[in-house]
């Protein structure tokens, strides 16, 4: 997910995309898009969270990208439909760009062309990070790596739950569950108000 804010959206559209943007309310579970639409849209997820996912060979969906604010499904920019569906798993706030105007935007508009590839360089880094973080074997380590990564000085939101942390460590619940217990056991970690915190270095 690009981190950006509401602020920082607006510092990196021109004043024509604002003005043809639109925000919207999703319930929880309603989709933005489903798989083989058209895109017309770029989303902005300014609070809440999205998940992109489709179906697995073994039926349980496979989750491609979890936001919790940001930009969603870049790739669709550059797509005739959409391989995967997007939908809101908490109630979210959503920024709607639609997609013909950010490609005029990038053809006609240098400044706002160099912000967009700063933003789409500032994703490949998160990504980067998070290759670095599935490829660790630990559930414990993967969580580590989170908290210190995306983390405020180890402090990390939970937002809509364990079971969908579990889903962006790509490890089931279960396991997550009994690291947590396990971590707290230890004097490693802390859960307060929505948040888990490192007490020191757990890996």
């Amino acid at each position: 997910m690009s981190q950006l804010d509401p602020k920082e959206l607006a510092e990196l559209l021109s004043p024509g995309l604002l003005a043809s943007s639109s925000c919207a309310t999703f319930a929880k579970g309603a989709r933005l898009f489903s798989t083989g639409e058209k895109p017309s849209f770029m989303f902005f997820v300014a609070s809440g969270e999205v998940v992109l996912e489709r179906a697995g060979l073994q039926g349980a969906n496979v989750i491609l990208q979890r936001t919790r604010r940001g930009f969603v499904s870049e790739a669709s920019l550059q797509s005739a439909r959409y391989h995967c569906d997007g939908r809101a798993v908490v109630l979210s706030q959503i920024t709607r760009i639609p997609i013909k105007s950010i490609r005029v935007a990038l053809d006609s508009d240098p400044a706002f062309s160099g912000r967009w590839i700063g933003m789409l360089n500032r994703e490949v880094k998160r990504l980067r990070l998070q290759c670095e973080r599935l490829s660790l074997n630990k559930v414990q380590e993967r969580l580590a790596h989170l908290l210190e990564t995306e983390g405020q000085e180890g402090r990390y939101f939970l937002g809509s739950g364990v079971k969908s942390l579990a889903g962006e460590l790509g490890v089931t619940h279960e396991a997550l569950y009994r690291c947590l217990a396990d971590m707290e056991k230890k004097a490693l970690l802390l859960r307060d108000r929505g948040y888990l915190s490192l007490v020191q270095s757990a890996v």
